[in-house]
């Protein structure tokens, strides 16, 4: 039996990285993923992929700053699926960067409505299928959070991915008792679309090859290389499955070794 035969998780934040990576592992490990997304488009194009013949995903354009649209994409699960064993918040606003000093405070309340409610918007809409089974509720977090990168600034991000690891805390404890799990899983720099467009972006504003940006970033791992998004959605089928079932108010850094802790 696979890892997550007959599962069914909830996958918010599906795009080109990340979210498409653990959408392809709960379908390769058995499960059905039902995928939630701004982009319709995108959310075709992975479930195209992840499963041509359809049969384990359904998706639903879904904003998570809005509560109904979060709590239509529980109700597609139930729908489809008839439950929900887990969901995996990968959505999240990364796009802004800047410190303390040139902040936009505007910008910053919605970068934590989209990273931290957002994120409590779309589990407590599936609380109640959650509930039914008991099951895991994995955050993905950042290094960030715990350890400011030195090569860009993400102030904003950082501080609200930081308050949602203390909200996985006060959530694991009141969760428990339902035999629902939750923790953060933290990545740091993680081989994909964004660190790909970093090291493309560095290597031309320092007009350097790319290989320099690269081996600059891995001389910092205790491995040699970069961890993958594929590793980290790895490490999110592990949290979601029962081979965790002991797991939960933990932080599971996917890094390469960068930092330990």
């Amino acid at each position: 039996m696979s890892l997550l035969t007959d599962r069914t998780v909830v996958v918010s934040g599906v795009g080109a990285g990340l979210g498409h990576r653990v959408a392809a592992a709960v379908v390769r490990d058995g499960g059905n993923a039902v995928l939630g997304a701004r982009t319709e488009a995108a959310l075709a194009a992975c479930a195209a992929e992840v499963d041509p013949g359809g049969a384990h995903t359904a998706y639903r354009s879904t904003d998570i700053t809005d509560e109904e649209q979060c709590e239509a994409l529980a109700e597609l699960a139930r729908e489809r699926f008839g439950r929900i064993d887990a969901v995996v918040h990968v959505a999240a606003w990364d796009g802004y960067f800047g410190g303390l000093a040139d902040a936009d405070f505007t910008t910053w309340q919605k970068v934590i409505d989209v990273n931290l409610l957002g994120t409590l918007r779309m589990t407590r809409a599936c609380l109640p299928l959650l509930r039914e089974r008991g099951g895991s509720v994995v955050i993905i977090g950042t290094q960030s959070a715990v350890a400011a990168p030195s090569q860009v600034r993400q102030a904003a991000y950082a501080a609200s991915k930081g308050a949602l690891t203390s909200a996985m805390y006060s959530l694991a404890r009141e969760l428990g008792p339902d035999r629902i799990r939750v923790n953060t899983v933290l990545p740091g720099w993680m081989w994909g679309p964004p660190v790909q467009a970093y090291v493309r972006f560095a290597a031309h504003t320092e007009k350097v090859p790319e290989s320099e940006v690269l081996r600059r970033l891995t001389e910092r791992m205790a491995l040699p290389a970069l961890a993958t998004d594929g590793d980290v959605a790895d490490a999110v089928a592990f949290l979601v499955s029962d081979r965790s079932r002991a797991i939960t108010g933990q932080s599971l850094l996917v890094n390469a070794g960068e930092l330990m802790r």
